[in-house]
C-alpha cells in the first residue's frame, strides 16, 4: 500500500527534475537537498522518497537497454 503517491508529489518532483536539480538514489541525501524548501517534514519525505523509486526505475531502465 504506501506506493502510490498524490498527483501534486509527482508533479513538484517531475519540475524539480527538469529544472536540473540531481537527486541522489539515496533517501538521505534527497532529503537534506529539499530541507529548506519544503513546508512540511511530510511532504519532504515523501518527495524523497519518491524520488528515489524514480532514480531506481531510471537506472534499470538505462541498464536493460545496454
Amino acid at each position: 500500500m504506501g506506493k502510490i503517491k498524490s498527483k501534486s508529489i509527482r508533479k513538484s518532483t517531475s519540475e524539480l527534475q527538469k529544472k536540473g536539480v540531481e537527486f541522489a538514489e539515496n533517501f538521505k541525501d534527497n532529503k537534506t537537498l529539499l530541507g529548506g524548501t519544503m513546508p512540511s517534514k511530510k511532504l519532504r519525505n515523501q518527495m524523497a522518497g519518491y524520488l528515489v523509486r524514480v532514480k531506481k526505475q531510471e537506472k534499470l531502465k538505462q541498464e536493460s537497454q545496454k
